[in-house]
């Protein structure tokens, strides 16, 4: 067995507040064509001997120089006893990728525990909402909130805008007078840390008016397919549309997802709207299993996914094709709906598809974040260390492995819509989710650009918020809180 796990990663956001990146993590566990299974999740080691910042830095910067996707970029020298932190001297080795726009935070270290519990279970702790902005970066509203967290227990949903924040009724600040003073980094800072036990109150305007919320903050699972919006079929003008959100690519997510495609299957659905705009990414295997589910009508001959690591490392590259499962559809028509959090795992099965599909394949929505290229993982089990490097780009059939830029320059066909969080994911009369229709009935829009020019896209566009150094499920779910 390999001494790595392969990842499909979105790190995109780590030193950046507003995620448009969405939240940039990586995706651990078996690699298509691969034979490594998710590790269960295992408790934090108590670091040892070797886990000095020096020692640990040391050994960063020796696995960037075996495995790093872009090695020419790496300073030929670069002395780590200038920098405190192990994060800072990554982020300094990968200076010079990250402004060719190869490496947006990319690649960075995480906790093996933390990372491990994640995947296996999307186990997370906060308020379980998702938080974006407005345009003008001072104002903060729930684009989404997930069954089993305590921000829906509480009566908070999608089109909720939060007011102000407080740890007690008397100390409440508005949100306007928090960004004012310190910009959406003091909102994060506002809503404290996530650990379990954490209470904030929330002055919370929705329909049902302006009301002062009490949340504390608990662990939860992450759903990935959602029990009330998630996976449904839509009637249009007669025609049945199958609809699947998918949150992000973890390992519960595939009983959920071939659930789903069972159900259009046997009502005979040809036409799929498939929701990534807020998925940040995930295991490449799910993202796989989600191609082969939406490939019935692909040979087993036919590419889903190449992998190509950097010459020296070329032995590891693979290639993987479709492979037909129970569940599979043979769609005539997909619309992707994916926004500025659509990245990595999203991104590949969005470029999978466009080869085959052509114009047939939409993207709806805004252009996409930009990031075809997956990291592997590497431990230092003694430290609980987990470096994830940008390792490896991916490709479809076409060979199509350049959209740093987002998909909006590689798709044939796409529509410019805003996300509309006056309703409810999947319903057709949201904004997003009603282009996703037309585009499938045929009807003519106004293509995405690789700046969005709308000015009814702008004006209603929201930016996840991202800490300025995201955990794993902030990473893999922006704007998650």
């Amino acid at each position: 067995m390999k001494r790595f796990m392969r990842l499909w990663s979105t790190t995109a956001c780590a030193a950046l507040l507003l995620s448009g990146c969405g939240g940039d993590s990586g995706n651990i566990g078996d690699y298509p064509g691969g034979s490594i299974s998710t590790p269960a999740p295992a408790p934090t080691p108590t670091p040892t001997a070797g886990c000095s910042v020096r020692e640990r830095q040391n050994w960063a910067a020796d696995q960037m120089r075996e495995w790093y996707l872009f090695p020419e970029t790496l300073p030929t020298t670069l002395d780590p006893s200038g920098y405190s932190t192990v994060d800072a001297y990554i982020d300094a080795l990968t200076a010079n990728a990250r402004g060719l726009g190869k490496d947006r935070y990319f690649t960075y270290l995480t906790s093996i525990a933390e990372e491990n519990a994640y995947y296996s279970s999307g186990s997370s702790a906060g308020l379980g909402l998702r938080l974006a902005t407005d345009s003008t970066q001072r104002r903060v509203f729930v684009t989404e909130a997930f069954e089993g967290g305590p921000g829906l227990a509480a009566g908070i949903d999608r089109g909720a805008e939060i007011m102000a924040i407080g740890t007690t009724s008397a100390n409440m600040r508005t949100v306007s007078a928090i960004t004012g003073s310190e910009g959406l980094d003091g909102v994060t800072n506002a809503l404290g840390p996530d650990t379990t036990g954490t209470t904030r109150i929330l002055r919370i305007d929705d329909a049902s008016g302006t009301r002062d919320v009490s949340v504390t903050k608990r662990d939860f699972d992450i759903t990935p397919v959602s029990n009330r919006y998630g996976a449904q079929i839509l009637t249009d003008s007669g025609r049945q549309v199958g609809y699947v959100n998918l949150r992000t690519f973890i390992t519960t997510a595939g009983p959920a997802l071939r659930d789903a495609f069972a159900r259009f299957r046997s009502q005979g659905v040809t036409d799929v709207i498939v929701d990534l705009r807020y998925n940040g990414g995930g295991l490449v295997s799910v993202a796989t299993l989600l191609g082969d589910l939406l490939g019935g009508g692909r040979s087993t001959s036919d590419v889903l996914t190449r992998t190509t690591f950097r010459p020296e490392k070329a032995s590891e590259n693979e290639t993987r094709y479709f492979a037909l499962q129970p569940e599979s559809i043979a769609p005539t028509r997909i619309a992707f709906i994916g926004m500025r959090g659509t990245a990595s795992a999203s991104e590949l099965v969005i470029n999978s598809f466009i080869p085959y599909l052509n114009a047939n394949a939409g993207l709806i929505g805004t252009n996409t974040y930009g990031k075809p290229v997956g990291q592997i993982a590497l431990d230092r089990s003694a430290c609980d260390d987990r470096l994830r490097v940008v390792a490896f780009a991916t490709q479809n059939s076409a060979g199509n492995s350049n959209y740093f830029g987002g998909l909006a320059g590689s798709v044939q066909a796409s529509c410019q819509a805003p996300d509309d969080i006056g309703y409810q994911l999947g319903d057709p009369r949201e904004a997003s989710t009603r282009q996703a229709l037309d585009f499938l009935a045929g009807a003519s829009c106004t293509p995405i650009s690789g700046t969005v020019s709308s000015q009814s896209v702008n004006q209603q566009r929201r930016d996840l918020l991202t800490p300025q150094r995201p955990g794993t499920a902030q990473r893999e779910v922006p704007g998650l809180f």
